[in-house]
């Protein structure tokens, strides 16, 4: 078994889909209409490491508990972050910012021996952990 990917509900599906296109170089695979449940999905997938990465959007959601911090995540039960590895921590991390992320943690030591890590938050408040593990891969 393998990961397939990994959905995010989101406010504003088109501003999300540039911004996640543009950040980690994405590009929409797909785009699906649930009429039923008046959803919308566009399917994100990065086609140089092969993952997908979905954006959904309904009429009428609300904004569920949204950590600010790392911590603050780890004290809510579900999914609390997405985490992309990246080759150049430094580079992605003020690429991200530049395109409207706000910083949560610059650029640190992760716990995990070799890598670095730093966590934005997305245009939306969404958390992302950024990682380098190019220390302990060889690169």
């Amino acid at each position: 078994m393998r990961l397939d990917h990994v959905g995010l509900n989101v406010t504003d599906l088109d501003a999300a889909e540039k911004w996640y296109s543009e950040a980690f170089g994405l590009r929409a695979e797909r785009r699906l209409r649930v009429d039923a449940f008046d959803l919308d999905i566009v399917m994100l997938i990065s086609d140089e490491h092969g993952y997908r990465f979905e954006l959904l959007h309904r009429p009428g959601g609300t904004t569920g508990l949204r950590a600010g911090t790392p911590p603050e995540a780890a004290l809510t039960h579900g999914y609390g972050h997405a985490a992309f590895d990246v080759p150049d921590l430094h580079g992605a991390y003020q690429r991200l910012l530049d395109l409207g992320a706000t910083s949560v943690m610059p650029p640190v030591q992760s716990p995990e021996k070799g890598v670095h890590m730093a966590w934005v938050a997305d245009p939306e408040g969404n958390l992302l952990e950024l990682l380098d593990r190019s220390a302990i891969n060889g690169q």
